[in-house]
């Protein structure tokens, strides 16, 4: 039902019931390595083109889901997905070769819990008995196509952030064992006029404090009901700028339980500059490593809002600043 302005609180309390999450040979080598399900050791993924290797981490990811849920394909209603690619195309390519009903999501960054709460919204009206969600990015494909091929090596500046090599599923469905969906917080656009493609964390911040203070008020509650709450992609300046406006809005939240995928994806010392980004980004850091956390216990109720910024190259090019999104969704065990 509709609590508040904008949340969803989902009676019915939808089921993670399995996750898949993949990487490549950098995310290998970080920090979480041990919570993916599956690691190429090459970029290329025996693809002959970098966005058919960005469409394979999707495929391999969301058939993981399946395998180790024991659920067919054919058994699944819906296939909500998306990425950074022009019209998701390496999406409704892995769409294809699922072959199931299929809606394609473009939130950029904010994929993951846009496309959890909408599967999650599906399962809880009984709209379907299982619903696979995913998103998924992939470094070298995205960076040459909003900033410039890494064979270019231009240098970037402090702010930048790394994408993520990477695709996360789960696998919805309206009983079994998992993690629980309790509620989502579907974010509105807000835009800064920041116009640097370089900054994505601070041109995203402001919108990610929105949403959490939204789902706050919405829920009737504080940021103390959660162990942890997660933004998917502000990184180090985003993260420093949403506790700046947080303290000057007056809400309360605890720095050491306001925590990011993209500063806990990789190691110290990987040269991911900010921290890092990308659609994958939040996927495979919450479906693997924080919802691994919650199974076993460490955690019992975590917010994670993915952000992301609605830009295209053509705008970046056209001067236009950066509207921003970021979507909540409250996950418990």
């Amino acid at each position: 039902m509709l609590t508040g302005q904008s949340t969803w609180t989902f009676d019915q309390q939808p089921v993670i019931i399995s996750t898949g999450t993949v990487g490549g040979p950098f995310e290998a080598n970080g920090n979480i390595k041990d919570d993916f399900d599956y690691l190429f050791d090459d970029l290329w993924m025996n693809q002959d083109s970098f966005e058919k290797a960005h469409k394979v981490l999707l495929e391999k990811a969301s058939q993981t889901a399946l395998d180790k849920a024991g659920v067919s394909k054919d058994d699944v209603q819906f296939f909500l997905g998306g990425d950074l690619i022009n019209q998701i195309t390496p999406t409704s390519f892995a769409a294809r070769t699922l072959g199931i009903p299929y809606f394609g999501l473009f939130g950029a960054c904010s994929t993951s819990m846009e496309g959890l709460a909408l599967s999650a919204l599906m399962i809880n009206s009984q709209a379907a008995n299982y619903v696979l969600t995913g998103a998924s990015s992939h470094n070298a494909a995205v960076e040459k196509q909003f900033r410039y091929p890494t064979e270019y090596g231009a240098q970037k500046p402090p702010t930048s952030q790394w994408t993520v090599t990477g695709g996360g599923a789960a696998l919805l469905s309206q009983k079994g064992d998992g993690p629980k969906v309790t509620s989502a917080t579907i974010g509105k656009v807000v835009d800064q006029g920041i116009t640097d493609p370089m900054n994505m964390g601070g041109a995203m911040a402001p919108a990610a404090v929105e949403t959490i203070e939204t789902h706050l008020a919405d829920r009737g509650i504080t940021a103390s009901y959660y162990d942890l709450i997660i933004t998917g992609d502000l990184a180090q300046i985003g993260r420093d700028i949403a506790l700046g406006l947080f303290e000057k809005n007056g809400t309360k939240i605890n720095p050491d339980s306001f925590v990011d995928c993209g500063l806990t994806i990789y190691k110290e010392g990987q040269p991911v500059l900010a921290g890092a980004s990308g659609a994958a980004c939040s996927a495979v850091v919450t479906y693997g490593h924080f919802l691994n956390r919650l199974k076993k216990g460490e955690l019992e109720k975590i917010l994670v809002v993915a952000t992301g910024a609605l830009l295209s190259p053509m705008t970046t090019q056209q001067k236009e600043s950066i509207p921003c999104i970021a979507h909540a969704v409250s996950i418990e065990h």
